[in-house]
């Protein structure tokens, strides 16, 4: 194929692995081509994580490996590539200058930053650049804008009723209006925490001993990423679809049954717990989410998991996603500089080091530069809660949660991150702040038995640096917090704490700032 016969160079970028979607559905071998670029960019914008790079390197050297075995021509340029410029934008100009495409095609990007970087590229060459929906969704930005139009509050419960009746999942057969079981959300009875002994026989995770690509792609990162964190020791996780199919059926059979349960439970040292472990392939687009949520129902109807684990977990896959997904394309680009609480601390170094004396931190921490994973519990109401209450940045927090986790990818982890955790957008992504004392880890986890510091002290030497803080928090907001309904009866006790305790309280939570680093 010539330069000048090219009809389409069809851009699939590294979390884009899905080989049914729309930019390829027209792709004619005589005529078109593939493109795919490793860039540094993608691994130095935010500090990435060894099991984050490697991830998305390897699952990308495999789906391009797929796309070569079906005979389509692929313009694909390795990391270490010596005329690296080490820019998605650099990459693509440098194949333009000899490739002279009639058009650009893609699914549209997870990704503001490199939207606006590849439209630019566009421009420069005039070359028109065609966008398709991303079908791996389940709805399309305008459904979630229609939705948001006109509301007062976004809220997802509301938006997760318009998807069920839109997907048929879990409805009446006979009234397909109406919800099986007569409600909606099952939330109420999947708050469980582990007994005294703690969680047994769990079911071990699906893993994948590294083939010839991943290992490569690890010797890679280990030389160009050796001051990125984390490790690369255990990584196992599916990057192929193939894999990414058994770690579904896995969860499906051996972990569903548990996780409504057990799903915001947390356990010092245990990693996997009853979590399904196929966000990175979700997100990768290596499985799409109405498959994941009809496999979940269908263990729903054979009676091999309850109502209320399938419904919490349908929930999250065909709910939460499709809705963080709409709050990201309708607020951006100034979503990504709110701070509605005037957090302006540098993110402690506990999070790049795992280091503390406390437990429950230094569990989450270790975990996640280990293996580039921690379940939802553990990011929101440990790592999350941490830096809420001692005031972290959030732009900070934001990169840090980007950076280490193997399943980010901005659409999914800004809102989840600057909104839910950190309720730097107001209010638009959630009623009220995740603010609790030490005393809901204690409550949830076993992280407190083996802990110094006591949850049910706030000034001391022994008292937990989360419950100092989020009284101090509770004590600096409080103006702002008197407004919110949802927190009327918490920020109503500070009313009820001395002067002088409140003097000590915010000079034990400055000395912990400080001493924090």
């Amino acid at each position: 194929m010539s330069p000048q016969s090219l009809r389409h160079l069809v851009i699939i970028l590294g979390d884009q692995l899905d080989a049914d979607a729309l930019a390829l559905t027209d792709f004619d071998p005589t005529r078109d081509a593939l493109w795919m670029a490793e860039v540094a960019e993608e691994s130095t914008h935010i500090p990435s994580s060894k099991q984050r790079t490697a991830l998305f390197l390897s699952a990308m050297r495999h789906f391009a490996k797929a796309q070569r075995a079906l005979g389509r021509l692929l313009h694909y340029t390795l990391l270490d590539d010596t005329a690296n410029t080490g820019t998605l934008a650099g990459e693509l100009t440098r194949t333009l200058a000899h490739t002279r495409p009639e058009k650009l095609v893609m699914n549209a990007p997870g990704d503001w930053r490199v939207l606006k970087a590849i439209q630019a590229v566009a421009r420069e060459h005039n070359i028109p650049l065609d966008l398709k929906d991303d079908t791996h969704f389940i709805t399309t930005v305008r459904e979630f804008a229609a939705h948001a139009k006109g509301r007062k509050q976004l809220r997802l419960e509301y938006f997760y009723r318009e998807v069920r009746r839109k997907t048929g999942l879990l409805m009446e057969s006979n009234d397909p209006t109406k919800p099986i079981g007569g409600q909606w959300n099952f939330d109420a009875d999947n708050r469980g925490a582990f007994p005294a002994e703690g969680p047994t026989n769990v079911p071990p995770p699906v893993r994948f001993a590294p083939d010839a690509i991943t290992r490569d792609v690890m010797a890679l990162v280990q030389t160009r990423f050796a001051s990125n964190p984390g490790t690369l020791d255990s990584f196992a996780w599916p990057v192929t679809r193939a894999q990414a199919l058994d770690v579904l059926a896995a969860f499906i059979t051996h972990r569903l049954p548990l996780f409504g349960r057990y799903q915001d439970a947390m356990w010092q040292g245990e990693v996997w717990l009853y979590h399904s472990h196929i966000s990175c392939a979700l997100n990768l687009k290596l499985l799409h989410p109405l498959e994941v949520a009809r496999a979940a129902e269908q263990a729903y109807q054979r009676g091999d998991a309850p109502l209320e684990a399938v419904e919490g977990f349908i929930r999250q896959v065909i709910g939460w996603r499709e809705y963080v997904r709409g709050i990201y394309w309708t607020q951006m680009p100034e979503y990504i500089d709110r701070n509605a609480l005037q957090a302006e601390h540098p993110l402690p170094a506990v999070y790049w080091t795992g280091e503390s004396e406390m437990a429950c931190m230094r569990d989450a921490v270790q975990q996640t530069l280990a293996h580039g994973y921690a379940h939802h519990i553990q990011r929101l109401m440990v790592t999350g809660l941490y830096a809420l209450l001692f005031g972290a940045r959030p732009q900070e927090v934001h990169a840090w949660y980007l950076g280490v986790y193997v399943d980010a990818v901005e659409w999914v982890e800004l809102p989840n991150t600057l909104g839910m955790s950190q309720f730097a957008d107001g209010g638009v992504m959630a009623s009220k702040p995740y603010a609790a004392t030490g005393k809901y880890i204690q409550r949830m986890s076993n992280y407190c038995k083996g802990c110094r510091f006591k949850p049910d002290e706030r000034i001391g030497p022994n008292a937990c640096p989360m419950t100092t803080l989020y009284w101090d928090f509770l004590i600096r907001h409080q103006p702002l917090l008197a407004q919110n309904p949802r927190m009327a009866l918490q920020v109503r006790n500070v009313d009820r704490i001395s002067d002088d305790e409140k003097q000590a309280i915010q000079a034990q939570a400055t000395a912990h700032r400080a001493q924090a680093g």
